[in-house]
C-alpha cells in the first residue's frame, strides 16, 4: 500500500526528474515508510512506501529485476502472493524478497499482462521493460487502488493520485464540461476516463494499457461480472445461496488478515462492519482494535451510531476506540486539510468523518478492513427495489439517483457549460449494453464499475492513505462480487434489499443492529449547513478566486445561501455543499 509515480517520454527530451520529485513529496503520507526514484533511458519511476507485507529494505520499491530486465512501481496487495510464490518458484523463478511486489513482477515476466487474472486483491501498477521499452499501466477490477495520468508535451505521466500530476506541472487544469455534468448530477461521481480537470484522466477498473516508446497504446478490459445464473446453479434455494455467500465471505474476509503488522477494523455499527467483526472472531481473532466515529446531532438528524457499534464491540470484547467530533472544534478547521487530501472532490458528508477517524486509527494501527461495497453488491439502496418490472429502467435509476434534472444544471452553472445531458445519456448506454438483463442487475452494475469506484471506494482510499493507513475492502472480493452478480434479483431484494446477508448475519451478530433503519454515517453540519459552517460557505462562494473562476450563477449559489436546508438531493445530500465543495477542492489544489 503506498503510492507511485512516473514519466514516459516518447521523443529525446531527458525525463523531468524535478518534476517527479515534485510528485513523490506530495504523496508523503501515502508512503512514510521509506522512498525511491528510478530512471533508465526515457523512463522513470517513484515510490512512496506504506510497509505492511516484508518491512524489509528488500522489498522497497521501485523494485528493479535486472535478471528479468524489469522495473515496477505497485500500489495495493496481492492476498494470493505467497500461493503465486510457490507456483513460480517450481518454474524455477529465484526471489531476493518476501513481499508480494516481486510476485507482481515475475508473474509479468512468466505470464505477460494477463498475469492480473491470476491476483486476488487491489492493486494499481507501472512496469517497465528495459528491452523494448514498453510500458504497462493496470489497475485492479473494482478500482480500488487509483492510477491517474496527463499527457504532456512529448511523453505521459501517472501517478496514484491527482494532486501529484498537479505538483509535477504542466498539466491544463480547465474545467472539463463533460466531468462537471457529471459531478453535479451523479454526487460527485466523475466516470472514468474523466477527471473534473480537462488534463488529468484516471485509468478505469480492471483495465490494462500497453504503451509503445513512440506513445501508441492499447487498453484491454480483463475483467466483468455477469449477471446471469450458471447451468450448475439453477435450482439453487434461498438457503442454498446463503451457504455458498457465507463461505465466498469468510474467505475474502480470512485474505484480508495478510500482513504483517496488525489488522483493525473500521466499525459503524451497520450490518456490514458488524458482519466483518463477527467473521473474524468465528475465525479465532482475539483483541481486535474497532473504531467508530460520530458528530453531534442536528435538528433531527442524528449524528452518531455509537449505540450499535457498542454492542457489536462488547458482544466481541474488542479493544473500542471512539471518536465524537465536535464540528466548531474539529471538523471546521480540519475540512480544508481532508479536502486536500482528495484525488478528486468528494461531496459524500462521510469523507471528513473517515479522514478524522483515519487519523485516531492510525495512532493503533496500519491496516483496517472496511464495509465499502455491500449495498451496491447485495442490493442495499432504496432505488433498487422499485426498478423490478420497470419498462424504463434508465429513466427510473435517473429519477431515483440524480442529483438534478437538466433544467436545474443549466440554472446551476455558467453558459459556457451548458451541453448535452450527459449524464442521463451515459446511464443509457451503460444499461443498454448486454450482459444483465434484470433492471435491478442493470443498476447493480452501473453502480458496481462506476458509482462505487469514485464515491465510497475513492474516498476510503484517499481519506485512510492520507495518514498513511491501508485499508481493505473484504466485500469487494472479485469472486464474492462475480457469485453475488449471478444471484437471482429477487434473493438480493428480499427483506427490502441484502436478504441474504441479512440472513447470514442473524446467524453470526446480534440481531440489534440488523432489524433496524439503515444508517447513512451522518455528519448533519454539512447537510444541513448552519452558524459558522454555513458562513465558511457563503466566504468561500463569494471569494474572489470563486467570482474569478465564474463556474456556477450567482442567482443559483444565491438560491442555496438562503435556504440549504430545502435544497436536498434525492440521496439526501446538500446542493450547496456540492458547490461549495467543489471551489474548495480547487482552491486547496492550488487553482
Amino acid at each position: 500500500m503506498c503510492g507511485f509515480c512516473g514519466e514516459v517520454r516518447f521523443d529525446d527530451v531527458p525525463v523531468d526528474l524535478d518534476a517527479l520529485s515534485a510528485m513523490s513529496a506530495s504523496m508523503q503520507p501515502r508512503g512514510p515508510d521509506g522512498h525511491g526514484v528510478w530512471q533508465q533511458g526515457r523512463a522513470a519511476l517513484a515510490h512512496r512506501r506504506l510497509s505492511i507485507i516484508d518491512l524489509s529494505t528488500h522489498a522497497a520499491q521501485p523494485m528493479v529485476d535486472s535478471e528479468l530486465g524489469l522495473s515496477i512501481a505497485f500500489n495495493g496487495c496481492i492476498y494470493n502472493y505467497q500461493a503465486l510464490r510457490e507456483e513460480l518458484s517450481a518454474k524455477g523463478y529465484r526471489f531476493f524478497s518476501h513481499g508480494d511486489t516481486e510476485v507482481v513482477l515475475k508473474a509479468f515476466h512468466a505470464w505477460g499482462a494477463d498475469c492480473v487474472e491470476r491476483f486476488q486483491g487491489m492493486f494499481a501498477f507501472a512496469i517497465v521493460e528495459r528491452d523494448s521499452s514498453r510500458l504497462t499501466l493496470a489497475r485492479d477490477r473494482l478500482g480500488i487502488k487509483p492510477l491517474y495520468y496527463a499527457e504532456v508535451a512529448g511523453g505521459l505521466r501517472f501517478a496514484s493520485t491527482l494532486p501529484a500530476l498537479l505538483a509535477g506541472g504542466g498539466v491544463n487544469t480547465d474545467i472539463d464540461p463533460v466531468a462537471l455534468h457529471h459531478y453535479m448530477h451523479f454526487h460527485a461521481v466523475v466516470p472514468a476516463p474523466y477527471t473534473i480537470l480537462a488534463g488529468v484522466r484516471k485509468l478505469p477498473p480492471a483495465t490494462l494499457r500497453v504503451i509503445e516508446p513512440d506513445g501508441r497504446h492499447r487498453d484491454r478490459v480483463y475483467w466483468e461480472p455477469v449477471f446471469e445464473l450458471r447451468p450448475e446453479e439453477r435450482g439453487l434455494s434461498f438457503e442454498d445461496w446463503q451457504e455458498r455467500i457465507l463461505a465466498s465471505l469468510r474467505t475474502a474476509v480470512a485474505r484480508r488478515l495478510v500482513a504483517d503488522v496488525d489488522v483493525g477494523v473500521l466499525l459503524s455499527g451497520g450490518l456490514d462492519s458488524s458482519l466483518i467483526v463477527g467473521l473474524l472472531a468465528e475465525q479465532g481473532q482475539q483483541g481486535l482494535n474497532t473504531f467508530s466515529v460520530g458528530f453531534e446531532t442536528v435538528g433531527d438528524e442524528v449524528g452518531d451510531e455509537f449505540q450499535y457499534s457498542d454492542i457489536i464491540a462488547r458482544h466481541y470484547g474488542t479493544t473500542h476506540h471512539k471518536i465524537q467530533v465536535d464540528s466548531a472544534a474539529r471538523l471546521l478547521p480540519e475540512l480544508p486539510n481532508c479536502v486536500r487530501a482528495m484525488s478528486e472532490p468528494m461531496v459524500s458528508h462521510d469523507a471528513i468523518g473517515f479522514y478524522l477517524l483515519s487519523h485516531e486509527v492510525s495512532k493503533h494501527v496500519k491496516v483496517v478492513q472496511s464495509g465499502q461495497g455491500a449495498d451496491e453488491v447485495f442490493a442495499g439502496y432504496h432505488w433498487y427495489p422499485p426498478l423490478i418490472g420497470s419498462r424504463d429502467p434508465a429513466a427510473d435509476y435517473a429519477r431515483a439517483f440524480c442529483d438534478r434534472n437538466q433544467d436545474e444544471y443549466r440554472r446551476a452553472v455558467d453558459p459556457r457549460f451548458h451541453g448535452e445531458d450527459h449524464s442521463r445519456a451515459f446511464i443509457a448506454a451503460h444499461f443498454a449494453r448486454p450482459g444483465a438483463e434484470a433492471p435491478v442487475d442493470k443498476a447493480l452494475r452501473l453502480d458496481q464499475q462506476i458509482m462505487l469506484v469514485d464515491d465510497p471506494v475513492k474516498r476510503v482510499d484517499n481519506m485512510t492513505m492520507a495518514w498513511g493507513l491501508e485499508a481493505r475492502v473484504p466485500f469487494l472480493d472479485h469472486e464474492l462480487v462475480e457469485l453475488a452478480a449471478r444471484m437471482p434479483d429477487a434473493h438480493k431484494l428480499y427483506d427490502d434489499g441484502k436478504g441474504v446477508l441479512k440472513a447470514i448475519g442473524r446467524r453470526i451478530i446480534p440481531s440489534e443492529v440488523i432489524d433496524r433503519p439503515k444508517g447513512y454515517f451522518p455528519v448533519p453540519a454539512l447537510k444541513y449547513p448552519r452558524g459558522p459552517v454555513l458562513e465558511m460557505m457563503r466566504d468561500l462562494l463569494h471569494s474572489a478566486p470563486a467570482r474569478a473562476r465564474g463556474l456556477f450563477q450567482s442567482d443559483y449559489v444565491e438560491t442555496l445561501l438562503a435556504a440549504p436546508e430545502a435544497h436536498i438531493t434525492p440521496l439526501r445530500g446538500s446542493k450547496l455543499w456540492q458547490v461549495a465543495l467543489l471551489e474548495l477542492w480547487l482552491q486547496q489544489q492550488g487553482l
